[in-house]
């Protein structure tokens, strides 16, 4: 079975002139019971920071935080001490990195756009972890557009398989770039479920049409066949049951 949850049905929030926010799954003062996550995926955010603005220091525990680059820059710092000055990780995340933090028994952040005349549009990802009361932890790398293009990439796993970031959970993320021409398919558990999130562009999924910020549920699928895309952008989840 594969529902859409198209773009313009998600909630959507703006604070302060600063950021534009919309909502997959129930967050902050948006709330749908319908909407509420899909499997341990619990937090889809597609959030637009205006130059020089972000999120202060706040802080987490017991999750695990993806952040997603499209365009701009996000400078990030923690109380791990990702982000300070001489630290092993410099805590900029540019389009084609991918972040992990896990929260664990709680941490520390900010969030901030790392650009002076512009806005940096980036992607937040919450999944519940497998283990709780971890130590926190961060992990950062980035994935070439020749690693994504006409094809999904590994780019997050439970164990850091192919290259991707380790992260606590029962989940897996890939992303890849389409464009007219390219198709690609892969097996899916049917036991488990997925999720795919076209960031941008045009994108068939099994035959149904997306657009830009469009998501695909599925639940009881054995195959993905991505195809028809137009400058997409997509990241495809793996995700256990709850």
């Amino acid at each position: 079975m594969i529902t859409l949850r198209k773009s313009q049905e998600r909630g959507r929030s703006a604070h302060g002139g600063w950021l534009q926010s919309a909502h997959t799954f129930s967050f902050g003062d948006y709330f749908d019971i319908k909407h509420q996550g899909h499997g341990n995926l619990r937090v889809i955010n597609d959030d637009t920071v205006a130059a020089g603005k972000g999120f202060g220091t706040h802080g987490h525990r017991d999750m695990e935080i993806i952040s997603y680059v499209l365009d701009g820059e996000l400078a990030h710092k923690d109380s791990m001490g990702n982000g300070e000055t001489g630290a092993a990780n410099s805590g900029i995340i540019r389009p084609g990195d991918v972040q992990r933090m896990s929260a664990g028994t709680g941490v520390t952040h900010s969030e901030l756009n790392n650009l002076q005349d512009r806005s940096t549009h980036f992607l937040q990802i919450w999944i519940l972890p497998k283990f709780k009361g971890i130590k926190p932890g961060y992990e950062q790398k980035h994935f070439d557009r020749e690693q994504r293009q006409g094809r999904l990439t590994l780019v997050a796993s439970r164990t850091g398989e192919n290259g991707s970031v380790s992260m606590n959970a029962d989940a897996s993320i890939h992303a890849g770039l389409f464009d007219a021409g390219e198709r690609f398919s892969q097996s899916l558990d049917p036991a488990r479920l997925a999720y795919v999130h076209l960031a941008r562009g045009k994108l068939t999924v099994n035959g149904h049409e997306l657009d830009g910020g469009d998501g695909a549920l599925l639940d009881g699928e054995t195959e993905l066949t991505l195809a028809n895309g137009e400058h997409a952008e997509v990241l495809v989840f793996d995700l256990a049951r709850d």
